[in-house]
Parts: C-alpha cells; sequence; structure tokens
C-alpha cells in the first residue's frame, strides 16, 4: 500500500526538538550528546507511530530510546502525539527526555551508531517484503543481522515481532543457519505464551491483529558467543 505524502511532515518534523537531524555527526556519542547521561540504549527499527516505543520510554526512565521510521509522514504522527501532551500540560520542553527520533533508512545504521553503542534492537510488524528478489530488504535478512552486529554491545539482543507467518519462517530460518546469531526465545502464539508475553507492549498492529485472533510470533536473538 503507497504511503500517503503529508506536505506538512517535513517542517514539523525539522522543529521537533523530538527529531535528531544530522544524525550521523552524533555516531559513537548518543549518550553524551543527547540524552547526558550513561543510561543503555535502546532503539526500535520502523517505529510506525509510535504507540509502542513512547510506552516503553515512560515507564523506563533510566533507558535511552531512539525511534527510528523512514517515513515522514508516518513519524510525524508520533510528533504530533507528543507535541499534544505537551501542549495539555501547557509545557514547550521535552515530556519524555530520554526518547528522540530519527527519519533515515535503516540500512545506514552502522553509519550512525558506532561498535557497542546499541544495547537492544526491537523490529515490531515490519514490512514483510514478500518478493524473494526483496529477501534482502527485510529487517532480519542476514544483511540486516549483520548491521546490527556492528553496533549492538557484546550482550546485545534483538527482539522481532510479526503477525506474517511467511516472514516470521524467514526470520527463524536465516537465525538457524547464522554463524554469529542463535535464538534464545521463539514463540508462534504470544499472547498465549505467558513467558514471553510477560511484560509485553503492544503497538499499533498488534492491538489490531490481536483482536481479529491473529497469532503474533516473537523471537529474541542474541550472539551465539553470549
Amino acid at each position: 500500500m503507497r504511503l500517503r505524502n503529508i506536505p506538512r511532515a517535513e517542517s514539523v518534523l525539522a522543529d521537533s526538538e523530538m527529531v535528531v537531524k544530522n544524525e550521523r555527526l552524533h555516531r559513537g556519542g548518543w549518550k553524551e550528546n543527547i540524552f547526558h547521561n550513561d543510561h543503555p540504549l535502546h532503539i526500535e527499527v520502523g517505529m510506525g507511530k509510535g504507540q509502542f516505543i513512547l510506552t516503553l520510554a515512560k515507564e523506563n526512565p533510566d533507558i535511552n530510546y531512539i525511534g527510528i521510521e523512514r517515513y515522514s509522514s508516518v513519524l510525524l504522527r508520533a510528533v504530533e502525539k507528543i507535541d499534544a501532551d505537551a501542549a495539555e500540560v501547557d509545557t514547550s520542553e521535552a515530556t519524555i527526555p530520554n526518547l528522540r527520533f530519527i527519519c533515515m533508512d535503516a540500512a545506514d545504521l552502522p553509519e550512525v551508531f558506532a561498535e557497542n553503542e546499541v544495547d537492544k534492537i526491537y523490529l515490531n510488524f515490519s514490512d514483510p517484503w514478500p518478493k524473494a528478489r526483496h529477501a534482502k530488504r527485510r529487517l532480519t535478512s542476514a544483511e540486516f543481522f549483520a548491521r546490527y552486529d556492528k553496533i549492538l554491545t557484546p550482550n546485545g539482543s534483538v527482539e522481532f515481532k510479526t503477525d506474517n507467518r511467511d516472514l516470521f519462517d524467514f526470520s527463524t530460518e536465516q537465525l538457524e543457519t547464522s554463524e554469529t546469531w542463535k535464538m534464545i526465545g521463539c514463540t508462534y502464539d504470544l499472547h498465549h505464551d505467558p513467558s514471553m508475553n510477560e511484560g509485553n507492549i503492544m503497538t499499533e498492529y498488534e492491538e489490531k491483529f490481536s483482536s481479529m485472533d491473529h497469532p503474533i510470533n516473537k523471537l529474541i536473538a542474541v550472539r551465539k558467543s553470549s
């Protein structure tokens, strides 16, 4: 489905203090330069409208979060929600100091984050890129896991959720044949798996699909040496 372009998106993002510009300049210095602390750094790649990462940031003030979204018209929704919340409490300051956003292509992650800079990566309901010739574009492909390997800490992890069984099967196959990665958690029905579902934060898509009785798949991956 083609995304609807929203003309005001670019200007709103440019004016927002929540959106980091010239992101490559902060490579290796996100904690010091942007968050001004040494807390763990978690990123969500493909954050959509932001419900998941907004909730996490509010519930975990001692963790720094960065939401990454390629499309400005999608990221706009998260920024406008924060602006609306700030207006309700009559403040111009960032209401969630441990959260920032970047509008960028995930393929550029190693140019934006340095080695050992990210502690956890979330992938939620990623684009399945169903055509075989586009497999390398899938965020759980071996090519993307190689990118994650460049930026995660030694004990870093990747958490992936989707309702798309074909994409999930592809993802587990990528990990099962990997020389670097292994799964330490895997379920094909998250909401009926008490262990994997503990503390689960739902995304907008997850709420929609689970209400339609679509099973949600989830896996957690770490390096084999960790």
